[in-house]
């Protein structure tokens, strides 16, 4: 029997119980995604003639239960590969959003192609503007890293961040890409400029351009998405993972939650 992952009418509901549980708005968003991706893993039990909420109900908590005492860690810097692993198979990291508008350096490793959730709905809506205007795709040069491949990074760079101390590169974190300005026009480095000036002043996002490495460095910040909390991370999160994975998985019908 099909079971239908259509869990869009209840993304408030869920979030309003994660909240409660986690008391916390980021830490919800985080929560209640975990569990989605959770639910996904365990379709297969999921008895499709009784309700989903109150199924989706007992994984919030039960994932809650087991991984209260992550929640912290989730906020740290990312400290190893094993980290890295953990954070994307958790869903707490997404794939650069790759497109005909979006392109990543070939020198870029693909396990460090990953950022936020809300850093990738940034950089789709960056690229999609952007091509609209230049006909061309932007390039990220850089996303994630570690700990560990920082402090490689500062033996043969200087100029690197220090992956350690109270001051630290944002890619340890995963918020932060690189937007490499090689190829740029003059009237191409305007446009950006103008563009991310307008949502730094927002508040969305801090952009610091390079001129020694030549790109635009860019944190996002969870705002971005966060307008209320039927928007938050956790549906954007989970929305195409859902949508790829259930397609490959024993659940018979894809999920409808989209972005």
């Amino acid at each position: 029997m099909g079971v239908n992952f259509d869990v869009t009418p209840y993304l408030e509901d869920l979030w309003r119980y994660a909240r409660v549980l986690t008391r916390d708005n980021s830490d919800a968003d985080d929560l209640v995604q975990e569990a989605l991706v959770r639910a996904l893993s365990l379709a297969k039990s999921y008895d499709g003639s009784r309700p989903l909420l109150p199924w989706l109900i007992t994984i919030v908590r039960n994932t809650f239960l087991s991984g209260a005492s992550r929640m912290a860690v989730d906020r740290q810097r990312l400290a190893s590969y094993a980290d890295l692993s953990d954070r994307i198979s958790r869903g707490l990291l997404v794939p650069v959003p790759e497109s005909p508008a979006l392109a990543v350096n070939d020198n870029l490793p693909q396990d460090r192609r990953y950022c936020r959730p809300w850093t990738a709905v940034f950089l789709k809506d960056l690229a999609r503007a952007h091509n609209a205007q230049f006909h061309k795709p932007l390039m990220v040069s850089s996303a994630v890293r570690t700990v560990q491949y920082q402090k490689q990074l500062r033996r043969v760079n200087g100029n690197a961040a220090d992956a350690e101390g109270d001051i630290v590169s944002p890619h340890l974190t995963g918020a932060t890409i690189d937007i490499a300005k090689s190829g740029f026009s003059r009237r191409e480095l305007a446009w950006m400029r103008v563009h991310l000036l307008t949502i730094q002043n927002a508040g969305k996002i801090d952009v610091e351009e390079e001129f020694r490495q030549a790109c635009f460095h860019i944190t996002v910040y969870r705002s971005y998405v966060h307008t209320s909390p039927a928007t938050t991370p956790r549906r954007l999160a989970i929305s195409e993972s859902l949508d790829d994975s259930v397609s490959q998985s024993a659940v018979n019908q894809p999920a409808s939650d989209t972005p």
